[in-house]
């Protein structure tokens, strides 16, 4: 099964490059020193950030979807980032170094079927998703912390 991950385009975060911390507080949104790698996942690179770069924390609606799996929650977002992640059938590091919770959903947006896995185990999984074909797209979670880490879709 042939599928696409995605970063979050970087269009949506633009607005907050720049911006001093106390515009950033009033929009929601904390700019963080990254000070361990790994330890901040950026989702528009999907890559973990170096120490020395900025992280800007904020609310993110993942799943914008009229069903009762509408779904937001905090991520990060490099201060700066201009290029999403788009690959075919490539599981990012950033993804394959922390227990990833899949979740595949159908076009309504509903959940049809959840697991977990890491590392090599990730892509096998999602292989068993997409055999179903009700399965439209799949969202990965860190198991762990429940932030959003990325759009898997097919190819």
């Amino acid at each position: 099964m042939n599928y696409r991950i995605r970063g979050l385009d970087p269009e949506a975060f633009s607005r907050f490059y720049g911006l001093s911390d106390g515009q950033l507080a009033e929009l929601g949104v904390i700019r963080c020193a990254v000070d361990a790698c790994p330890g901040f996942p950026d989702r528009v690179e999907m890559r973990d950030m170096e120490a020395g770069e900025t992280a800007l924390l904020l609310n993110y609606e993942h799943l914008p979807v009229t069903s009762p799996y509408r779904s937001c929650h905090a991520i990060f977002v490099r201060e700066g980032a201009e290029r999403a992640y788009d690959r075919e059938g490539v599981v990012p590091e950033v993804m394959k170094r922390r227990l990833i919770a899949l979740r595949g959903f159908d076009d309504r947006g509903f959940m049809l079927e959840a697991d977990v896995a890491e590392g090599d185990a990730i892509e096998p999984l999602i292989g068993r998703m997409f055999a179903d074909p009700a399965v439209k797209y799949i969202h990965a979670h860190n198991a762990r912390q429940g932030c959003f880490a990325g759009l898997i879709e097919r190819a």
